[in-house]
């Protein structure tokens, strides 16, 4: 059961001594006049421990406030000593350069066949409006569109056909020393001997099946001493660049005359040289990758084929 709070304004009596028992008289104080107690009743505050770790601090990110700046001149330092020099790893190997090549040239060696074929196909329907204007008169816009192929699919096969070039002659520099490697032996032919077999009149009709002959003669690992045979897919190829070359010659030979049977038989010649060339681009392609595997021939991962799966036999056993 509860007690009523005291009336305000009126004094409240001091307690007894919680040691002694004395009730203290009236303005004796807070402490106990025969013992020395402490009359108060005590009161007890829980406090949670305080924590030894710091309190974090949000981070912020620092302004950037520029370089640093030095009242003097500072006195440190990389140490004085020469830096570490690694050893060195050697000369790349060629076969390395191969193949870095090979899948550039191919993929450029694709383009050109295809715009050469388009060439083609232009050279041919001029030739077609040139039959058709003997007996009839011929659209503006079909001519308009005839000249406009035919003058855009050449000028686009010329500048093809310069990064295929420089990339087949360099190609062709890797793989003979890749292929003189493989067998131990000096390249027959220097850097500079094969780049003018390839560009010089005359030299460019044997010089590079000769080159193609040597790889893929490296790459089967005959003999060196024996004579290269070249497969069919060299000769074949040789046979189209041989002839492609002469027909590109025999072209610009004939562009100097004047006539109009002349302008129809350079109109042929022209579909013709730019069937040889898809032709040899198509073949090309077909080489260096033969001839790129077989310098580098892939290697051969062993891997273990599970056949049959048995399950244990499980005996009955008497119960």
């Amino acid at each position: 059961m509860s007690q009523p709070a005291p009336a305000q304004g009126v004094p409240t009596p001091p307690p007894n001594c919680p040691r002694c028992g004395r009730a203290a008289p009236p303005g004796a104080g807070p402490f106990c006049l025969r013992c020395g107690r402490y009359l108060a009743a005590p009161r007890w505050v829980a406090e949670p421990p305080v924590s030894g770790l710091p309190v974090p601090l949000p981070r912020m990110r620092p302004r950037y406030t520029g370089p640093p700046r030095y009242q003097v001149p500072p006195r440190w330092g990389f140490a004085p000593a020469p830096w570490p020099v690694e050893d060195d790893p050697g000369p790349v190997p060629a076969i390395v350069g191969v193949r870095s090549v090979a899948p550039t040239l191919i993929s450029v060696l694709r383009v050109t066949a295809a715009v050469a074929v388009v060439a083609a196909g232009a050279e041919i329907w001029r030739y077609l409006l040139l039959l058709a204007s003997r007996s009839e008169a011929l659209s503006a816009s079909a001519v308009a569109a005839s000249d406009t192929l035919v003058v855009g699919a050449a000028w686009l096969a010329t500048v093809l056909a310069v990064p295929a070039g420089t990339l087949f002659v360099l190609w062709s520099i890797r793989a003979s020393r890749a292929a003189a490697d493989r067998a131990g032996r000096v390249p027959s032919r220097s850097a500079r001997a094969i780049v003018l077999g390839w560009v010089v009149p005359g030299l460019n009709l044997s010089v590079p099946g000769s080159v193609m002959a040597e790889i893929e003669h490296g790459g089967l690992d005959r003999p060196p001493d024996e004579r290269p045979r070249p497969s069919r897919l060299v000769l074949v190829w040789w046979a189209l660049w041989g002839s492609g070359l002469l027909f590109a010659a025999l072209v610009l030979a004939l562009s100097f005359r004047s006539g109009v049977q002349a302008m129809a038989d350079g109109v042929l010649l022209h579909a013709l040289v730019d069937l040889l060339a898809a032709a040899t681009a198509v073949v090309s392609v077909r080489l260096v990758d033969r001839l790129t595997r077989l310098l580098s021939p892939p290697r051969v991962v062993r891997r273990e084929l599970v056949v049959a799966v048995h399950p244990r036999s499980v005996t009955a056993t008497p119960s």
